[in-house]
């Protein structure tokens, strides 16, 4: 499967688990992988997720207006979101980017090693 499928998939199956099931997302991380989230970073599937959990929403909605892919070194895939979030009840959508660095695993099946998330304010 092309790296640019493969991209396209997860980010549908991560987007569609954030939306319905926050905690559903801890095995699309390893205890290897790190997040930065508005410039605060959290290391591990764990400390991920307990982060993920804690947003101060109730509805989330990420509709992705682009969905750029990249091969990357051992393959691994990288991908740049960019895209829409709707919180709550408001109507006004936020813009957001986020970056993702997939690697395969011992299995061979991809994880989430590398998230980087900011909203595009200003």
């Amino acid at each position: 499967m092309a790296f640019q499928q493969i991209g396209e998939q997860f980010c549908q199956h991560y987007y569609q688990t954030f939306d319905t099931n926050r905690a559903g997302l801890h095995p699309l991380y390893s205890q290897q992988s790190m997040l930065t989230f508005e410039g605060d970073q959290f290391q591990g599937a764990d400390a991920i997720v307990q982060k993920i959990m804690a947003l101060p929403f109730q509805k989330v909605q990420h509709q992705i207006v682009k969905c750029d892919c990249q091969p990357s070194v051992n393959d691994g895939i990288v991908i740049f979101i960019t895209g829409n979030l709707l919180v709550d009840d408001n109507a006004n959508p936020l813009k957001f980017a986020q970056v993702f660095q997939l690697v395969k695993g011992p299995t061979g099946n991809y994880y989430c090693h590398n998230d980087m998330f900011r909203l595009n304010i200003g």
